[in-house]
């Protein structure tokens, strides 16, 4: 199951880029790809109102970040419990004192039997599937709040239902992507506790206590590369904030759907889609923290740059149609690059 899971992700990851790779590619024979692509990609002031067919309302982006919260938030409960119990980064009497305070039932035998099998470098890798997840949590929260709260969506924006579609397989996928190598394991487990609860009753259930100083430990215990990579998603999940906020002032009221100005300020006086590339910024953290040594986070990532390069480069060419005193040392994406 655990390779069937990996390899049904990083078969999704290639099957979503690829496509977006080939439509980036600047040649007069895949104009038609292209366009043929882009009319699923389109949404909001870039979709034309004749193109409103098989489409929905953009203001359900909040669907993508509700999904997104919820599942995110239980796999950070169910892997951090996992972790907690199964994989404590502490010397051996506690260890064992541990494990076997917990782990008294017999249907638990199996959960001690891995455990005696797991090296301390697995114990260590799902610990920090624990931090990754916690990261992507505080972006899913982040976005959920920001559609809330920030964006005022114009009643006549669209997008296609595809892109609906994609977006909430993406926050279903990217979460999971993150502790895929240990989410079989966390599932089964989760799912013994569960039958255990139903068999025994809350009585009878053994007691494990959370210590939040000892959680805390081993977060601290993570290598150096976790927390530069947190420095770098935070620093993309700040800039994106600002960004978000921009755009999110510069329509005071839904009802002026058709006026737009040209934003300014923070990353935007470089490029026309400043929150793409903070997006960016934000998920090579991800990788960095992750020790940028698992194939189905890289897929992710490739994903997700390729996707926002792809939206970004539409966007800039509607700002250069829309304003002729559009500023021309802005970029699309990429500073000084593209």
């Amino acid at each position: 199951m655990q390779l069937g899971l990996v390899s049904l992700l990083r078969a999704a990851w290639i099957a979503g880029t690829l496509p977006i790779l080939i439509a980036l590619i600047p040649s007069p024979r895949l104009t038609w790809f292209h366009d043929f692509l882009l009319g699923f990609a389109k949404r909001g002031k870039i979709m034309q109102s004749s193109s409103y067919k098989f489409t929905v309302p953009q203001r359900f982006f909040c669907h993508f970040y509700i999904v997104a919260v919820v599942w995110t938030t239980l796999l950070v409960v169910a892997t951090l419990f996992y972790a907690y119990i199964m994989a404590p980064l502490v010397s051996e009497p506690l260890l064992y004192s541990t494990i076997t305070s917990f782990l008294t039932g017999a249907s638990n035998r199996f959960f001690l039997h891995k455990y005696r099998s797991t090296t301390a470098e697995q114990r260590y890798k799902i610990w920090l599937s624990v931090f990754v997840l916690l990261l992507m949590e505080a972006q899913v929260l982040r976005r959920l709040i920001e559609t809330i709260y920030v964006f005022k969506y114009s009643p006549s924006a669209r997008m296609h239902i595809f892109g609906y579609v994609t977006g909430l397989f993406f926050y279903t996928a990217a979460p999971l992507s993150l502790c895929s190598t240990f989410a079989p394991e966390v599932f089964k487990f989760t799912e013994n506790l569960v039958m255990e609860f139903v068999v025994k009753g809350k009585n009878q259930m053994p007691v494990s206590e959370f210590d939040f100083s000892g959680f805390v430990n081993h977060l601290l215990r993570l290598r150096w590369y976790a927390w530069i990579g947190a420095a770098i998603f935070f620093w993309g999940w700040i800039h994106q904030r600002r960004c978000h906020a921009i755009l999110g002032s510069l329509r005071e009221s839904t009802e002026q759907i058709e006026d737009y100005v040209i934003p300014e300020g923070d990353w935007f006086e470089y490029v026309s889609s400043p929150h793409y590339l903070a997006e960016i910024v934000i998920y090579a953290g991800l990788v960095v923290a992750s020790g940028g040594l698992d194939l189905t986070i890289w897929l992710l990532f490739g994903f997700v740059v390729t996707n926002l390069v792809f939206a970004a480069a539409e966007t800039h060419r509607w700002y250069l149609r829309k304003f002729d005193n559009y500023p021309p040392n802005r970029f699309a994406i990429i500073p000084f690059v593209y």
